[in-house]
C-alpha cells in the first residue's frame, strides 16, 4: 500500500510504502492482517525502513492508534529494520493512524481494532479505586456484623456508699438507730442507686 503526495512541493518524489500481510492462525477463525514494514522512498530509492510491531487486526476490521512513530514517547510501534541503516536518521510520526489492507467495502474503513492496551495507566487507576473502595465497604460490613447488641436494663439496688441530700425534718423517717456495743449509729431505710447493663 503506497502513499504518494503527488505535487506537493518538496514532497514531489516522497512515497510512504507499507508493507501488510496475512496471517492464519489455527486457534484462531478470521485471518488476520498485521502491518510488516514501513520504507520511506525519495526518488525511487529506498531511504529508510522500519518494522513495525504489534500493528495488527482482523482481515475484517481495521486498525487504529492515536500514534505510530519510532519515537519512544509513542511507545515506538516503528524500529529500524538494521543499526546501518539510515532509518536513525529519520523521525516518523502518524496522528490517528488507521489502516486496512483487505476486505475493504464502499471505500470506507471497517470496525477499528485499537491499540490501547487494556492495562493503560487510567485502567489501572480505576481497579486499585475500585478495591480500595471495595476493602472499606467489606471492612464496614465486617464491623456492623460484629456490633454488639445496646439494649440497656436498668436495675436499681441499695447502695451504702451513696446518700443523698435529705432535709432535716425527714432524718426521723428516714434513719433507725442500730443496736451496738456503745455506739450509736443509724442506716438508712431507702437508699438506693441505679446500674446500667449493656
Amino acid at each position: 500500500l503506497s502513499l504518494k503526495f503527488g505535487d506537493i512541493g518538496n514532497l514531489k518524489g516522497l512515497v510512504i510504502r507499507f508493507l501488510l500481510t496475512t496471517s492464519y492462525y489455527q486457534l484462531s477463525v478470521p485471518n488476520w492482517f498485521s502491518l510488516h514494514r514501513l520504507q520511506l522512498l525519495y526518488n525511487h530509492s529506498i531511504q529508510a525502513t522500519f518494522n513495525a510491531t504489534r500493528i495488527y487486526a482482523p482481515a475484517s476490521y481495521s486498525y487504529h492508534c492515536e500514534h505510530v512513530s519510532s519515537l519512544q514517547r509513542y511507545d515506538a510501534l516503528l524500529v529500524p529494520s538494521s543499526a546501518n541503516d539510515l532509518s536513525k536518521l529519520w523521525e516518523v510520526t502518524f496522528t490517528d493512524f488507521q489502516i486496512q489492507g483487505f476486505n475493504i467495502q464502499e471505500g470506507h474503513f471497517a470496525y477499528a481494532k485499537d491499540c490501547a492496551s487494556f492495562f493503560s495507566p487510567a485502567i489501572l487507576m480505576g481497579l486499585v479505586m475500585s478495591l480500595i473502595l471495595l476493602l472499606v465497604l467489606a471492612y464496614a460490613l465486617h464491623m456492623l456484623i460484629h456490633l454488639k447488641s445496646l439494649d440497656r436494663h436498668y436495675e436499681c439496688k441499695g447502695s451504702p456508699s451513696y446518700f443523698g441530700q435529705m432535709k432535716d425534718n425527714d432524718m426521723g423517717d428516714e434513719k433507725e438507730p442500730l443496736r451496738s456495743s456503745g455506739n450509736e449509729s443509724y442506716e438508712l431505710r431507702n437508699q438506693q442507686f441505679c446500674k446500667i447493663y449493656i
